[in-house]
């Protein structure tokens, strides 16, 4: 089937897997997170797993250091 003139289910769902995680944890609105431009958005989604895992460090150096 062709997609020339629409997106591919596959890259529908890595664009709903971004609303969906900007939604979850960055509280962003649907139409707040479609509005955004890609390279605005991927930045968003890059500094979020950044965050995330700067805090996983965190708990993991914090959980080593309590034993």
């Amino acid at each position: 089937m062709s997609t020339f003139f629409g997106l591919s289910s596959d890259y529908q769902a890595t664009l709903y897997e971004e609303f969906f995680i900007l939604k979850q944890h960055g509280n962003w609105s649907f139409s707040e997170a479609y509005t955004l431009p890609t390279g605005l958005r991927r930045w968003f989604l890059s500094r979020l797993a950044k965050h995330f895992e700067e805090k996983k460090e965190a708990e993991e150096k914090a959980m080593s250091t309590s034993r």
